[in-house]
């Protein structure tokens, strides 16, 4: 009995250590989850061209070794690189307009070599959002554009609500929309306050023309007809609160003059000049009269700031300039609802929003779409090509201020307030037809196209590394590493279309370039890169950002 008691006793303990204990449960963890696939050098590219000037097989790595969000999260921790410091170092020259060259010079050189790729790439799209031009009246103010461009970098990934209040006061902007020096009304004098800035920061930077549901649709009334988000009214209320600003520590209000100083920092408030009555804002919103103009401001901002249509405006804006020109509603949404709410509770957080762009599923299909990626803007496609084949020049200048005749674009160089291309913008034919835009195609036209194309060429078959008559400012690629190629049609293109599409190159593109390719002779090793790299280039497949 004892020896069948005790095999019974056994059996049940090990019955139940079977069972994981005395619980009946097995409390043994799971096995942990797969790790992800790894990020193929395609993937790397794609993900690299929506958030810096131009992937590079070495920046590439670094993204397959970090993955996408620590990369994002290390970028999001760099500090901007300025260009204000760099203008204010040289010597003044006889006219201040001189100086725009250099300005140019130093935002190439920050787009190439700066540590800062993404700060450097959403404040480029952000200059296309809240625009600002040396085009005009700001032709002879190189240090406040410079200002200005180093403040959107610096508020990049800062809040919504403090950048459009750096924006407001930015001197360049109270010029280039003549807020500065707008003053409350005085009928016997003819004077009423200015409505441009009033008009442009709602319409161009905010939350556009119509109500807007979070996923970016608009929204009808009754009648089925889109709703206005406001009136000239509206205009006009915001226009009596910006005034009263001009140049800090000017000696006058009327007729202030800028100066080396006060050009680069936040406009100053005039009280005497500001309007005190009250103000109906958006929604109904009321500022009672009585109250100082910089409260006035702060009432103003908040009323734009929380808006509902801020967070899908925003949104499409920066989608398009980054990653597609026709994200989905669900895209729209999902990053309208981080601009609402980081996770944190904190609205407009602007670093929150980049990064829930750029890891959208949308971003990185997993599944080619009909849809998805854009038409690469021409200044990046010239940025690409100059990132990957080291583009320097013997004095260590990028002396292009002519880039918006020749591209059609260049920094802080749009020939209006609405930027080189509207986001609205679709060519007729298949692409209007199907309610879709293409924005860059704006300004795709067929003399820019020859100007580019013919950039194109000089710059691959004169400005590189084997020419030795090169001036001491003439921007050369070097193609060293494709010189012991040449002897090798099918090397040499996997080499260039490694570096340029990620290796991703049609049939129908390598067929044509190893039939050019076959009538130039193996002896001239330079020409054949040259050309390899120019049908590249110039290819729809280069054109086209996935």
């Amino acid at each position: 009995m004892k020896t069948r008691l005790l095999s019974l006793l056994i059996s049940l303990l090990v019955g139940l250590a079977g069972c994981g204990g005395s619980s009946g449960g097995n409390n043994e963890p799971p096995p942990p989850p797969p790790p992800p696939p790894p990020i193929t050098k395609a993937e790397a590219f794609q993900f690299l061209n929506q958030s810096t000037f131009g992937a590079t097989d070495a920046e590439a790595q670094r993204v397959i070794n970090l993955r996408y969000e620590a990369w994002i999260d290390d970028q999001l921790q760099k500090p901007a690189s300025l260009q204000l410091p760099h203008i204010q170092s040289l010597p003044l020259p006889p006219f201040m307009g001189q100086l725009q060259a250099d300005r140019v010079d130093i935002w190439f050189r920050n787009a190439l070599h700066g540590d800062d790729q993404l700060r450097q790439r959403v404040a480029f799209a952000l200059s296309e959002i809240m625009v600002v031009s040396q085009i005009g009246v700001l032709n002879n103010r190189p240090y406040s554009l410079a200002s200005y461009y180093d403040m959107l970098a610096e508020n990049a990934f800062g809040n919504y609500r403090d950048l459009i209040e750096a924006v407001t006061l930015h001197p360049a902007m109270g010029v280039y929309l003549s807020m500065l020096g707008n003053e409350k009304p005085d009928v016997e004098n003819n004077i009423r306050p200015d409505e441009n800035y009033a008009r442009e920061l709602m319409q161009l930077f905010s939350i556009g023309l119509v109500e807007l549901n979070q996923d970016g649709s608009v929204k009808l009334d009754d009648r089925g007809q889109p709703i206005p988000t406001y009136d000239q009214e509206t205009i006009e209320a915001f226009a009596h609160v910006y005034t009263g600003w001009t140049y800090a520590g000017s000696p006058v209000f009327r007729e202030a003059r800028p100066t080396l100083t006060n050009q680069v920092i936040p406009m100053q408030l005039w009280p005497s000049f500001h309007d005190t009555g009250p103000k109906t804002l958006l929604n109904g919103f009321v500022i009672p009269a009585g109250q100082m103009g910089m409260q006035d401001l702060a009432d103003a901002l908040d009323n734009i700031f929380n808006h509902p249509n801020v967070g899908p405006f925003i949104a499409i804006r920066l989608i398009q300039r980054l990653v597609t020109s026709n994200p989905s509603p669900g895209y729209v949404s999902r990053v309208a609802g981080v601009f609402n709410d980081n996770g944190f509770g904190v609205r407009g957080d602007l670093g929150a929003v980049v990064k829930a762009i750029l890891l959208d599923d949308e971003a990185q299909p997993g599944v080619r779409m009909d849809l998805d990626g854009k038409v690469k803007e021409p200044l990046l496609r010239l940025t690409q090509l100059w990132r990957v084949y080291n583009a320097t020049s013997q004095s260590g200048r990028y002396p292009l201020n002519f880039a918006y005749i020749v591209f059609g674009q260049g920094p802080l160089q749009a020939s209006h307030v609405f930027n080189f291309f509207s986001p609205f913008y679709a060519p007729p034919g298949e692409i209007s037809d199907g309610n879709l835009v293409a924005p860059e195609l704006e300004i795709s036209t067929e003399y820019l196209n020859t100007f580019v194309t013919n950039y194109m060429f000089y710059q691959t078959f004169a400005l590189n590394s084997t020419n030795t008559q090169l001036n001491e400012d003439d921007v050369f690629i070097n193609f060293e590493s494709e010189l012991a190629l040449a002897n090798d049609v099918d090397m040499l293109i996997d080499s260039v279309a490694g570096k340029l599409l990620a290796g991703q190159i049609s049939d129908t593109l390598r067929n044509e370039t190893a039939g050019m390719l076959a009538l130039i002779p193996d002896t001239e090793a330079a020409l054949r890169v040259a050309e390899t790299i120019y049908l590249i280039v110039t290819s729809p497949e280069y054109a086209y950002q996935r």
